[in-house]
């Protein structure tokens, strides 16, 4: 079930808040989230629950050995991340893992085909971070195994994020409000995800797909660029439309999550973008492996491979892809460049800063969007192809270039920036700004109107990151 689908929005989702409204109590509100979360897991992924739920009771049971008296605290630590790791590695990896050993001359194992159940990236790290928060900190050491299944599952982040720390979950569990202001907030955020989705990034997604299926042979300079760009907007309002739509929810239940996306595409640097772009990813991996690794307190070279270490694994995180591991690696390699001064972009005019930022971010996709990697080189050199070019290639250019496809387009572009920010810091008057909230809710509700229609004759497109 994806909150995009009729289904989630006119039943799940109205049957969901209507009875929480209405049951007292926040013991029985619980419940019902939990039940619902499982449900909506279930809808898609009837089998992939017995994972889930394997995966609940055995971070259950690691959390309860983090006791302070127990003084084999730590190798139970060890234990329940190699297990959490395993798990996912056999269902995320185990058939990379083959393909790469069958590249050895002389080795063939059989290719394992085992389905990915959807989610198991996000919820294998909110799980991990559970246990090793509880070692931390033995005061977060939950001893109901509700409560950290309603962690674990809570369906607004379940299957594609933000990944929500155990830590910066465990009090709202127990205590929490859900207020009018709190609603509107949420719902009025929930819209603005779900127009990014169904009228920017689909529309972006039809360019991108099409451009990406081309073959070599039809591909020009201008194609290139286009569908270049036009994934680089769809992967950014796609993923951070799921993210409002989930922080929306969040608040509909009286839940805080923070934020996982600030206007990545305004960075002038490689570093600035790492603290804008997936930040509960990147925080994720700052802060269980970075800093456990030394993070930068060994030395400029310790430093540099605990960095590498970290992209490197940020990129498999998204998918078993030789793709994958050199766009991490790529990002990794140009935030050390730069942290190293090798690349100094305080030297560059702010213009230039930005251009050379996104020109990284625009190639290092084509790696995390082409199928293989000779798919992605092959894409590249085209880009940088001047002569790669025919009339019959100009005309499926230009066919591209539909009235709805320049609108959101220019949406993407004027959207990727904070405009309603920058608008609100420069009103003074009280009144203005009164006025300006009423009319959000306005908008917000002319853009719910046209993603319904959007949803009556739309094709199924579901989120990229269900892939990961």
């Amino acid at each position: 079930m994806v909150f995009s689908s009729p289904v989630f929005l006119f039943l799940f989702l109205t049957a969901v808040y209507i009875l929480y409204r209405i049951i007292p109590g926040i013991t029985a509100k619980n419940t019902l989230l939990l039940i619902f979360s499982v449900f909506f897991y279930a809808y898609g992924e009837p089998k992939a629950v017995v994972l889930m739920i394997i995966s609940i009771v055995m971070n259950y049971l690691f959390g309860l050995a983090m006791k302070p008296q127990n003084k084999s605290r730590k190798a139970v630590l060890a234990v329940s991340v190699a297990a959490n790791l395993l798990m996912l590695g056999v269902f995320k990896y185990a058939g990379f893992a083959a393909d790469m050993i069958n590249l050895i001359p002389g080795v063939s194992v059989p290719v394992p085909q085992i389905a990915l159940p959807i989610g198991i990236s996000f919820y294998t790290f909110q799980a991990m971070s559970y246990v090793i928060d509880a070692y931390k900190d033995p005061d977060y050491i939950q001893r109901s195994l509700f409560k950290v299944a309603l962690y674990i599952t809570f369906f607004p982040q379940l299957v594609a994020g933000p990944i929500v720390k155990y830590y910066d979950f465990a009090d709202q569990i127990d205590h929490r409000t859900t207020t009018p202001e709190m609603t509107a907030q949420g719902i009025r955020r929930f819209i603005t995800g779900l127009s990014k989705k169904l009228l920017i990034a689909n529309t972006m997604a039809v360019t991108a797909d099409y451009v990406y299926g081309l073959d070599d042979s039809q591909l020009s300079m201008p194609l290139a660029w286009l569908g270049a760009v036009a994934y680089l907007f769809q992967i950014y309002f796609d993923f951070s439309g799921y993210s409002d739509m989930a922080i929306g929810l969040g608040k509909m239940f009286g839940f805080d999550f923070k934020e996982n996306f600030n206007y990545p595409y305004i960075s002038s640097s490689m570093q600035e973008f790492w603290r804008r772009w997936h930040i509960s990813v990147s925080t994720w991996f700052k802060e269980y492996l970075y800093i456990p690794l030394g993070g930068n307190r060994k030395g400029k070279l310790r430093t540099a491979l605990n960095k590498l270490a970290v992209f490197f694994c940020t990129g498999l995180w998204h998918g078993a892809s030789l793709n994958f591991i050199l766009w991490g690696l790529m990002h990794g390699g140009f935030m050390m460049l730069e942290s190293y001064g090798i690349i100094r972009t305080d030297k560059l005019p702010k213009a230039l800063r930005h251009i050379y930022t996104m020109l990284v971010v625009v190639l290092a996709f084509v790696f995390f969007r082409a199928e293989t990697l000779s798919d992605a080189c092959g894409f590249i050199g085209k880009m940088f192809n001047p002569f790669s070019g025919s009339d019959e290639q100009t005309a499926l250019f230009l066919q591209q270039l539909t009235p709805m496809f320049i609108a959101m387009l220019c949406f993407a572009v004027i959207f990727s920036m904070p405009v309603w920010q920058t608008l609100r810091s420069r009103i003074k008057s009280k009144e203005l700004l009164m006025y300006g909230e009423a009319g959000s809710y306005v908008i917000s509700l002319v853009l719910l109107l046209l993603c319904i229609v959007t949803l009556s004759s739309a094709s199924y497109n579901p989120f990229i990151y269900f892939r990961f």
